[in-house]
């Protein structure tokens, strides 16, 4: 049974703090921070740019209480996110379209164009975002600043 590092009493080996002075022990791991502690604004809005999973990331930061009036990065996560449903539009709705256009080469040239255009986006945006760049988009930008108005 070890004992207290502070006065001497004996604790348990899962004890964090001694019952009878309350002294920290050594070697228990310490309890977890916040959520973001060490998570720079800046790469909090990176991480909403990363292609295809960036959403993942841009939900968390809109639900998390430390990014709550940082305006920068709200709006970072939901150009994030719009810039993710424009994915899912190309996807759901404009590659089922060209389903039935004659040529299955046409279909895969323009959903393959259409994505990379969006992926070569998310880079523009992570190159932006990485300079501090606030960089709006044409109508991702405004959709994003009407979101952020209304969170008010």
């Amino acid at each position: 049974m070890p004992y207290c590092c502070q006065c001497g009493a004996q604790v348990s080996e899962t004890d964090a703090y001694c019952a009878h002075c309350g002294a920290r022990q050594p070697g228990v791991p310490a309890p977890p921070g916040k959520i973001f502690s060490g998570l720079s604004a800046r790469n909090a809005a990176l991480l909403c740019y990363l292609p295809v999973v960036g959403w993942i990331a841009a939900i968390v930061v809109l639900a998390s209480e430390r990014f709550k009036q940082d305006r920068t990065v709200r709006f970072h996560a939901f150009q994030g996110l719009y810039l993710f449903v424009a994915w899912l539009l190309v996807d759901w709705a404009i590659a089922p379209f060209l389903g039935m256009a004659p040529s299955p080469g046409v279909r895969a040239g323009v959903v393959g164009l259409l994505k990379g255009l969006l992926v070569l986006v998310w880079v523009f945006m992570l190159v932006k975002t990485s300079q501090s760049e606030t960089y709006r988009l044409p109508v991702i930008g405004d959709l994003a600043e009407r979101s952020l108005a209304e969170q008010r």
